[in-house]
């Protein structure tokens, strides 16, 4: 990358991805710079890194948080232009002047600058599995026909991106099986009808990765990693039934590719998210992104489990409903993914329990049945249709 900058814009900067991604730009300020910034609410450490990166522009979501933003940055002489809404979003994503857009938004609210920089052909690096599992063939067309560079942030894809072939041509033909790995996240060893009495404080308390609440929930349910499988399935081009999930405790492989002739490529690391951040940015070249290295000697086995073992199909029954959302009709995969974000916030808010995560998902899928989206619009419609569906299982639950 010796002489190339490539300006940045960090879609859900003040997130856990967000906030690594800015340590892996810092690191490497040659290489390259922040020429945008969006958060949600978190006015205070917006404006700390707005005074530490001095971006062109920072997004708020709405304009009392946009005034606010706007305000610090006056006082402190920063000349950062501030906006708001969820256009400004779409328009610092495609903005000509940007070239590389890292989509750390978590949940659907991201769908649509995805979309916009996809369009405008920037380097995707895609933290945001919800785009695939809302936006489907859909957010792919785009990014075709933008001429976008698609890159892959979460841990386990990234880790199928660098086991895989650079021709990607070469894939359908070689390509057996993909492996993902599962942490099995906090309570992979408990007792699942103990399961009603976990609390959010619990759920949140990942043995392995620092992640936001939202993430975390989807990791102790493993609906996280049933949003990566169809994630997966859009991504690299494979039949669902190419996607196995396996436990591995240790989050030291980050993901598997099983070739036709047996063989196995598998990507190590240790559970740092700045290690798959920093390859995005500086892919196909390698930079130093502060992750830690593996140390061997101290690694006294790598295990793995089974779902169909150990009770783990009691445990998370939610893994299940990916390939039951692919196998449905174009939409659904858009409709559990509202469901869960449903779902979870309704957990974290202690209006359901964590059992009841995997009924309000299961029930929204059964109740609701989509009209095939062809548009954005389409996806925004059939993304708040299925929200008031898991808001109505809800209040089933709750009489």
């Amino acid at each position: 990358m010796s002489g190339v900058s490539r300006r940045v814009v960090v879609l859900g900067s003040t997130g856990s991805i967000g906030v690594n991604t800015l340590d892996v730009i810092e690191r490497h300020p040659s290489q390259f710079s922040v020429f945008a910034l969006t958060a949600s609410t978190n006015v205070e450490k917006m404006a700390a890194q707005c005074v530490h990166h001095k971006p062109e522009f920072a997004v708020m979501a709405s304009e009392p948080h946009g005034r606010a933003l706007q305000d610090v940055c006056a006082k402190e002489g920063l000349s950062t232009t501030v906006l708001w809404g969820a256009e400004a979003l779409d328009t610092v994503a495609s903005h000509p002047d940007a070239d590389t857009v890292m989509a750390a938004i978590v949940g659907a609210a991201g769908l649509s600058p995805c979309i916009a920089a996809a369009r405008s052909g920037k380097r995707l690096l895609l933290a945001n599995k919800e785009a695939l599992v809302v936006g489907g063939a859909l957010f792919m067309d785009a990014v075709q026909a933008g001429g976008a560079t698609l890159l892959p942030i979460d841990s386990e894809h990234s880790a199928i991106f660098q086991s895989l072939p650079d021709d990607t041509a070469q894939w359908p033909a070689q390509i057996d099986k993909i492996i993902l790995t599962a942490s099995g996240g906090p309570f992979r060893s408990r007792d699942p009808q103990t399961f009603h009495s976990i609390t959010p404080e619990q759920a949140c308390a990942h043995p392995n990765w620092v992640m936001g609440q939202k993430i975390s929930v989807d990791s102790a349910t493993m609906m996280n990693k049933a949003l990566e499988v169809i994630e997966a399935r859009f991504l690299f081009g494979v039949r669902p039934e190419q996607i196995e999930v396996v436990i591995h405790p240790q989050s030291v492989i980050h993901s598997m590719v099983q070739y036709v002739d047996n063989s196995v490529v598998a990507q190590l690391g240790t559970p740092d998210m700045r290690g798959p951040i920093a390859y995005g940015l500086s892919w196909p070249q390698r930079v130093t992104s502060g992750a830690s290295a593996i140390d061997f000697s101290t690694l006294s086995s790598l295990t793995f489990e089974a779902l169909h073992s150990n009770g783990h199909a009691q445990r998370f029954p939610g893994l299940a409903l990916a390939w039951q959302a692919m196998a449905a009709p174009d939409g659904t995969t858009a409709v559990l993914n509202a469901a869960n974000e449903v779902a979870v916030a309704a957990f974290l808010n202690r209006q359901i329990r964590f059992d009841q995560i995997y009924q309000v998902n299961a029930d929204t899928m059964s109740d609701f049945i989509p009209a095939k989206p062809h548009s954005l619009p389409d996806l925004i419609a059939l993304d708040a249709q299925a929200r008031r569906c898991a808001q109505s299982v809800i209040a089933r639950l709750l009489r």
